[in-house]
């Protein structure tokens, strides 16, 4: 029932996913730009309903406290404290390495405002992981959720994030003058 109801959602407004999820991976991170509305986490739940995929999401620990934070750990959210120095990234490779199957969706933009680069936490993660990464741009100006192709870093950080930055070039969110555009 939830299912068709994320389907009837996505149909209802408008939008389409265009790509195959990849069925067959029991590991990856899914990057997702652009993130510059608070309306991409509703739609991001929305797809993951549609596709029927149980993807987990990363938040900042405050979501999690009361009185809703009952709420965003049942809708699959993992909290992350971002006032400590300590490791995300050696966190979430542990939790990749302790489990069969792992999907999480990550924003490597990291906030909604305006950035001039992603962040590199998602690209590590998959490294130290040793999982592709999976592209996911949210077009709002085309209505349209785009899975593009796994993509395996190479551990070349400029190489691999220029691959990156040709992926996502040129999509547009819901605010699209703060949209990561390379």
């Amino acid at each position: 029932m939830y299912n068709a109801l994320c389907r009837f959602l996505l149909k209802l407004f408008g939008w389409k996913i265009v790509g195959p999820y990849p069925e067959n991976e029991k590991k990856f991170i899914i990057a997702v730009v652009p993130h510059t509305s608070s309306w991409d986490f509703p739609l991001g739940i929305i797809v993951r309903g549609a596709l029927k995929k149980d993807i987990k999401f990363l938040g900042k620990s405050s979501l999690f406290k009361p009185p809703f934070g009952w709420f965003f750990r049942a809708l699959g959210g993992y909290p992350v404290d971002r006032s400590k120095s300590s490791n995300l990234v050696d966190a979430v490779v542990d939790i990749f390495n302790s489990k069969e199957r792992f999907v999480v969706a990550i924003a490597p933009e990291g906030t909604r405002k305006k950035v001039e680069r992603l962040k590199t936490g998602f690209y590590y993660i998959a490294l130290g992981a040793k999982i592709p990464i999976l592209p996911v741009a949210f077009d709002f100006e085309h209505k349209t959720v785009w899975i593009k192709d796994l993509f395996y870093p190479e551990g070349d950080k400029e190489k691999d994030f220029e691959h990156i930055h040709q992926v996502f070039a040129g999509v547009k969110g819901k605010k699209p003058e703060k949209s990561f555009l390379p």
